[in-house]
């Protein structure tokens, strides 16, 4: 597992993280044993949000139910929430966070959090509102660092403008079929071309320049949460042709392949797993690493449809 520092804040990181936000069916013993596999999969990060789990704060329960950390062990980890998402709205308002902080430190039986994201933008922000609740945040030692989630470069500059705290991490979607962040910069300035088109406004250049970190959810979707692409030989045959041979050339399970098409790339991005399966977390993890070339990268990347000008 690839451990490496993660820019602008104090937190070394695995490059694969386990998102938590399917945990609400799982007993006790179910999500100890999903979490003890992560670890010995070298996995430690852990991804919540205040919305996961059918109610509110419902799988930081679950998680804080099963799970209690020695000193020892939570300094080992790193956990971070999600706020922002409200029953028919979005909400950046200073109390609003504030809140769902607490609730989410109650819930998962926690002091602190190591990172706060917000979670889908909310046109209605008032950057200065999020400021001051980051501010009383930080001061009171309830979260240590700060982070966004879905936010276009834009929108993460409104933010900056107010916000003392760096904002380091950026959650957005992203699998070798769900990748215009990444295939748009490829085609562009090809006129007519779809692919050409831009709707995050640069993101993946605009992230590097800044040092901010890409999460890339739903690593295994077609698009958003249209199923999963591997083995789907209707829709992607082809791709799941290279997987496969790439998965037994470099002796690993197709899984690890998907999540290295992300890894490889030098924009250091991590990945979030959302499965509750422990033999796929231990397939994931092993995609932390692998040396892929820029051509077996390139084929994956055509494989799956995009263009190659």
């Amino acid at each position: 597992m690839k451990i490496s520092a993660m820019p602008q804040t104090d937190l070394n990181t695995s490059n694969v993280i386990l998102g938590l936000m399917r945990i609400t069916e799982l007993d006790d013993a179910e999500i100890r044993n999903l979490v003890s596999a992560a670890r010995d999969a070298g996995i430690n990060y852990f991804d919540h949000a205040d919305i996961y789990g059918g109610e509110r704060h419902g799988c930081e329960r679950r998680f804080g139910e099963a799970i209690a950390f020695t000193p020892a062990e939570r300094e080992a980890v790193v956990i971070q929430s999600k706020v922002g998402i409200r029953d028919g709205f979005f909400d950046f308002s200073k109390q609003h966070i504030l809140t769902t902080v607490d609730e989410s430190l109650a819930a998962l039986k926690l002091d602190y959090l190591d990172a706060l994201l917000l979670h889908r933008p909310d046109t209605l922000v008032e950057p200065e509102e999020v400021a001051a609740a980051f501010d009383e945040l930080h001061a009171a030692g309830k979260v240590r660092h700060f982070g966004l989630s879905n936010h276009t470069p834009g929108q993460t500059e409104l933010l900056k403008k107010h916000v003392a705290q760096p904002l380091a991490i950026n959650q957005v979607q992203l699998s070798i079929t769900h990748s215009p962040i990444i295939a748009q910069g490829v085609a562009a300035n090809m006129s007519g071309v779809a692919q050409s088109t831009s709707i995050d406004l640069g993101m993946l250049d605009y992230s590097r320049l800044n040092d901010i970190t890409l999460q890339a959810w739903s690593p295994f979707q077609k698009g958003f949460f249209d199923g999963v692409f591997l083995g789907d030989r209707e829709n992607f045959a082809e791709l799941n042709d290279v997987i496969d041979e790439l998965a037994a050339g470099y002796g690993v399970p197709v899984e690890a392949i998907a999540v290295a098409w992300i890894t490889r790339h030098p924009a250091n991005m991590q990945v979030v797993l959302g499965t509750t399966r422990i033999e796929r977390v231990r397939d994931a993890a092993l995609g932390s690493d692998l040396p892929f070339t820029r051509e077996e990268w390139y084929r994956l990347f055509t494989a799956a449809g995009h263009l190659l000008p």
